[in-house]
């Protein structure tokens, strides 16, 4: 059996080695390594595959949501409402802007943010809402594109760990998660469904004059070079990284069958075992499986880590301190207890294994080591 890896980088790169390395060989040979041709292919490319107006590539997915809130020309005092338990990028950005975040609890099905807690967050101040489409499926677009239209507020997408998931509205219609919102950030960090050789980002949008705003803010707040009308950052994804994302977007759909392959195996494996809880799919949404993660109900969630780091099965804990909780946060607003499922998922979930590569052999020996804990 293959070693398991929590991320196979590796065995997905030699698939597609002789497309990757023609792809990186042709940025090398026209030497245009920033705002390349690749750049504005791969735009090209994403946008039509989203069925977004525009991507705006940058430099990670934290400055994308950076990127996006600069654009929107938020203000220091300004609230935004997202979730305690993601990873700390979403609020970090909010804080680093001088912006307020306000917490709020998830959905103990899904983890995702709860509509109702965002309703009940919402004051005169409250300017935007961050959903984070978490692990891999959409948070309920619709109720919240609801709520920001009752109260005049932004919507932002996090959609760094849901590229490809599809969300279905209640008339029918299927947009793509990052496309509902009025921007959205994504990631292309090496270990995402649509992941580069290195950092890189992007902001999505539909809107023409945020777009237009988007693409002075990532180059230096510049209209016309040297000129200067806004303050910007310098934000920029190269060449080199557009041209493996170009290649790797033409394989998504088929990496996104193969987790979803693996889910289902670990579905059947872990069915109706009174210590495991699987994930649960909304049924507004697809999921594309960036993490497969479990929640453990009377079982010692770091005792069965460590039972599988023992039999060489990578398994991690997304995350294992909640956003009020951590000391960078720490806000005389809220307190331990204040978000129950939060907390509750934080001290019970375990991710095991997921990527494109996995094999039946390396399934079946997780899920098994998986049970031989589970059923002491």
């Amino acid at each position: 059996m293959n070693e398991i890896k929590m991320v196979d980088l590796k065995g997905q790169y030699d698939k597609i080695k002789s497309e990757i390395d023609s792809a990186i060989q042709q940025v090398i040979d026209t030497t245009a390594f920033i705002n390349g041709p690749a750049v504005q292919e791969f735009q090209k490319a994403l946008e039509k595959y989203l069925g977004v107006k525009h991507v705006i590539p940058c430099a990670n997915g934290t400055d994308a949501l950076q990127v996006a809130m600069m654009g929107l020309h938020m203000q220091p005092g300004d609230e935004v409402i997202t979730t305690s338990f993601t990873f700390i990028a979403t609020a970090e950005v909010i804080a680093l802007l001088g912006l307020t975040p306000v917490l709020v609890d998830v959905d103990p099905d899904t983890f995702n943010i709860d509509p109702e807690a965002i309703r009940k967050a919402i004051t005169p101040k409250t300017k935007a809402i961050v959903p984070v489409h978490l692990f891999g499926q959409t948070a309920d677009m619709e109720a919240i594109m609801q709520i920001a239209e009752e109260h005049n507020l932004y919507v932002i997408e996090d959609t760094c760990q849901a590229i490809g998931a599809e969300f279905t509205f209640s008339d029918g219609t299927t947009r793509q998660a990052g496309t509902i919102g009025h921007a959205s950030g994504m990631s292309f960090f090496p270990s995402k469904n649509l992941g580069c050789y290195g950092d890189g980002g992007a902001i999505f949008t539909n809107d023409d004059a945020l777009a237009q705003q988007l693409r002075v803010v990532v180059n230096h707040g510049m209209v016309v070079r040297y000129y200067h009308d806004f303050v910007g950052v310098n934000s920029r994804l190269d060449s080199i990284q557009a041209a493996v994302l170009k290649v790797k977007l033409g394989y998504l759909d088929e990496y996104i069958k193969a987790r979803q392959k693996a889910a289902a195996f670990y579905d059947k494996a872990f069915a109706n075992h009174p210590k495991l809880k699987t994930p649960v799919t909304a049924p507004f949404t697809t999921h594309v499986y960036h993490q497969y993660t479990l929640v453990t109900k009377d079982l010692d969630r770091d005792e069965l880590q460590k039972f599988l780091t023992s039999k060489n099965v990578p398994a991690m804990i997304y995350y294992p301190v909640p956003m009020h909780l951590q000391k960078a946060y720490q806000d005389p607003r809220y307190k331990e207890g204040d978000f129950p499922v939060t907390e509750h998922l934080s001290k019970h979930v375990i991710s095991l294994p997921m990527h494109t590569e996995l094999d039946e052999e390396q399934l079946k020996f997780i899920t098994e080591a998986v049970l031989e804990f589970a059923n002491r």
